[in-house]
């Protein structure tokens, strides 16, 4: 399980000064802040574009073009599941919709309690064997069912992933 900052403005401000410099700093910068706070803020958009003397649309852009950032913070527990098209032929789908049922959210949203975000990642590079995971950023393969059902009561139980 993650531990985040809390969101500040001069946290962040330091955050977009450590990586300003590098040629193609945008991502950089946005993986750090969402490294640091969990996800990436609506004001820290307009300080990003600030400095890299970008607009505010090119740097909105790049956040919501790329999945893996997230614009609200995550759950206590992010649980993301392949779905590229490999695992999709492996029964990721139906595995999806089954984590779906089991934490009562769909894709990309957290549980009312907090404790839970679930997100789509695309491809992990276990597709031969069957779908996989990430769960708090540790790897599970040769995911099914079962897998997922022991995931979720690791969760409810407060004893993290399995």
């Amino acid at each position: 399980m993650a531990v985040y900052e809390d969101w500040s403005t001069e946290r962040a401000a330091q955050v977009i000064a450590e990586y300003q410099s590098l040629e193609g700093a945008t991502l950089p910068i946005l993986h750090a802040v969402q490294e640091t706070f969990g996800y990436v803020p609506d004001p820290v958009i307009p300080m990003i574009a600030e400095q890299l003397n970008l607009s505010r649309a090119e740097v909105y852009g790049v956040v919501t073009f790329y999945h893996d950032f997230r614009r609200e913070p995550p759950g206590r527990h992010v649980v993301k599941l392949c779905a590229a098209e490999a695992c999709q032929s492996m029964g990721a789908k139906a595995l999806i919709a089954h984590a779906e049922e089991r934490f009562g959210v769909s894709m990309g949203e957290t549980t009312p309690d907090g404790a839970v975000t679930l997100e789509p990642i695309y491809c992990l590079g276990l597709c031969a064997c069957a779908p996989s995971a990430l769960v708090d950023g540790r790897l599970v393969g040769r995911l099914d069912a079962e897998a997922i059902d022991e995931i979720s009561e690791g969760f409810v139980n407060g004893k993290g992933a399995q």
